[in-house]
């Protein structure tokens, strides 16, 4: 069992504006109930999706939702639409064809669709909408979100653990609350493991798809010491991981399970599970069980966790990784709360020092 506890997450049907993935404990072993996949028309159910920039083979988040989608087609005999958008100007007119074409629910990846759904979707009250990363409150519109970190924690703690220059480097992609969340967990955990790591400033790409600026980043990071380096940055963070295989180095993935993009390099990857947020979604809705609102993946319902680790677990050894499975515990028991901002974080860690 991956140590980031990333079992089947349990279906989220309530009516509530907000919703937890665990609000039935009973379901975690969630198997979806096989439908024909139709609408209320009796045809088979068409799903839009309009892809954030980095498009698929990202080998991250809009893949990990493209999963999402392959599996739908598989269980629930589906239709699929998709689109990738090249900049942000680009969003709104997507969503709005997407629903023009007939499907009957759309689905907007990542954070920075966020405005562009909310001007679409009270415009097609008869079109569900889900949107990744982001809250927008309408009565059509399913909020996707995620506890991304307390995987980052796991990430950040482990780093710490396995690093021998005791200094780490992250790379985010936008500057974004988003990301920063990740960053705060990510230095949490790093220090709740050996406050004496050092987590050099973060780098960021300003972009989700350059590689090329990846790997300028990472680069700089393994020049001023750092052996691990956390990305966040959607397809530009491939660029992190041919530095961290040029350098001898560990870069750990996000989103997907990023440990076999370069075998060995890849210490862990921080997996978020947008593929069952999604499949659940399209589950929902051929089941007449759709509702709006957030709907909250948590480390505690398998939401997001580390990988196997299959290529480096002998590297890492089991003392350390018997130390993660111990933290994930106190952090689905709730014995540890993981700071989810810059304030937060400052806040954390003058508690730690106080310890």
């Amino acid at each position: 069992m991956a140590i980031g506890v990333i079992a089947a997450m349990v279906g989220c049907a309530g009516q509530s504006n907000t919703n937890s993935a665990i609000d039935n404990p009973a379901a975690r072993d969630f198997t979806p109930t096989r439908t024909n996949g139709r609408n209320a028309t009796g045809k088979e159910l068409m799903v839009g999706v309009v892809f954030d920039s980095g498009g698929l083979g990202d080998k991250s988040f809009n893949d990990s939702a493209y999963a999402g989608i392959q599996r739908a087609i598989k269980d629930l005999a589906i239709q699929e639409k998709h689109v990738e958008s090249k900049s942000e100007k680009d969003f709104e007119t997507n969503l709005t064809a997407m629903a023009d074409a007939g499907c009957d629910i759309v689905f907007a990846i990542g954070i920075t669709q966020q405005k562009a759904l909310e001007a679409v979707a009270p415009k097609y009250p008869n079109v569900k909408f889900a949107i990744v990363d982001a809250s927008v409150k309408a009565p059509n519109v399913r909020s996707l979100l995620f506890t991304e970190q307390e995987g980052s924690f796991l990430a950040g703690y482990l780093a710490a653990l396995t690093s021998k220059t005791k200094k780490l480097g992250f790379v985010g992609g936008m500057e974004i609350p988003l990301i920063k969340k990740v960053q705060a967990g990510y230095e949490a955990g790093a220090k709740t493991a050996d406050p004496t790591v050092e987590v050099l400033p973060a780098k960021y790409t300003g972009n989700w798809d350059s590689q090329d600026q990846g790997k300028v980043m990472a680069n700089a990071l393994f020049a001023s010491g750092a052996d691990v380096v956390y990305h966040a940055a959607g397809r530009a963070g491939l660029g992190v991981i041919a530095a961290a295989k040029e350098q001898g180095k560990f870069a750990i993935g996000v989103d997907s399970d990023q440990d076999d993009v370069e075998k060995g390099f890849v210490l862990t990857s921080m997996i978020k599970r947008v593929d069952e947020a999604v499949f659940q979604t399209i589950n929902d809705l051929s089941m007449n069980k759709f509702s709006a609102g957030d709907k909250i993946y948590d480390l505690k319902a398998g939401g997001v966790g580390l990988s196997e680790m299959k290529f480096t677990k002998d590297k890492i050894g089991k003392e350390n990784l018997d130390k993660v499975k111990e933290i994930t515990t106190k952090i689905a028991k709730g014995e540890i709360k993981v700071p989810s901002s810059p304030e937060e974080l400052a806040k954390y860690m003058e508690k730690l020092a106080k310890k």
